[in-house]
């Protein structure tokens, strides 16, 4: 894997003019920050060695190098899911990839169904905690120049990040949640049982990505801060019948007020 991923990364640093300071993957909810960044370099991610190609409607499929709040930041315009029949590798090969090219702090973003009763369709959540029900990334033999075999696992999202964002949330009037997100493979959207259990288990919300990147960010040692848009509620007399297409328009009427929150986390970070 390290070949393939320093071949990525050669090829990627041949065309572009600056380190990246700050990773972000644009999930669902995120797609409308790409207006804001002022783009130097689009790759296709078809044109990089070893990359996956994105099949998921909505998710563009370039890597986009430019500025953001006078930072070097390059961004995902599309992510990788375990359901399009990637292994867990491929998925999160991108980030390791990220990493090589020198980006500091990963930002990633999603759609969530809400498990939380208190939450609403609209709402921001800040992730602080996980459950993984996706099988993980570091299975397998484990390269050191990667990280160790048992990266710690106590703080998989910053909180100096997450304090930045609730205070600038607040500032703007932007209500935020904070809750656990809990990964599921899909490709179906879950059913009323499966809704209650992961309510059980300690979820506020309930997706299909993230988790897998996060774990393999937090085995190279990049600090993570990870949002999501509920898109819908998998809450006991409000769930209803859910599409793709849904979720798309659900998370767009939200991502004005995420993106404002992103464009604020980059400008108030230390160098």
């Amino acid at each position: 894997m390290l070949e393939k991923i320093t071949q990525s990364a050669n090829y990627i640093k041949e065309k572009i003019k600056e380190t990246p300071e700050i990773g972000i993957i644009l999930g669902t909810g995120l797609g409308g920050l790409v207006e804001k960044i002022e783009t130097e370099t689009k790759i296709p991610y078809a044109e990089i060695p070893n990359f996956p190609i994105s099949t998921v409607k909505g998710h563009g499929g370039n890597l986009i190098f430019g500025k953001l709040n006078g930072k070097n930041i390059v961004a995902m315009q599309g992510r990788f899911h375990y359901y399009e029949g990637y292994i867990a590798q491929e998925i999160t090969f991108p980030v390791r990839v990220l990493k090589f090219l020198g980006i500091k702090r990963l930002f990633v973003s999603n759609a969530s169904g809400g498990v939380n009763p208190e939450f609403e369709i609209g709402d921001i959540m800040i992730i602080t905690d996980h459950i993984n029900l996706i099988p993980n990334p570091l299975i397998g033999p484990n390269n050191e120049k990667l990280g160790p075999r048992f990266p710690d696992m106590s703080e998989p999202y910053d909180k100096k990040m997450i304090k930045i964002v609730e205070e600038a949330a607040k500032e703007e009037g932007i209500t935020v949640r904070k809750g656990v997100y809990c990964a599921v493979t899909g490709p179906t959207f879950e059913t009323p049982a499966e809704y209650r259990y992961f309510r059980i288990i300690g979820a506020d919300a309930v997706g299909m990505s993230t988790v897998p990147e996060v774990i393999v960010a937090r085995h190279m040692g990049l600090p993570v801060f990870a949002v999501s848009i509920i898109t819908d509620l998998g809450v006991p007399g409000k769930i209803v019948e859910v599409s793709h297409e849904h979720v798309l328009e659900a998370a767009k009427k939200s991502e004005g007020k995420m993106t404002l929150l992103i464009k604020k986390l980059i400008e108030r970070l230390d160098d």
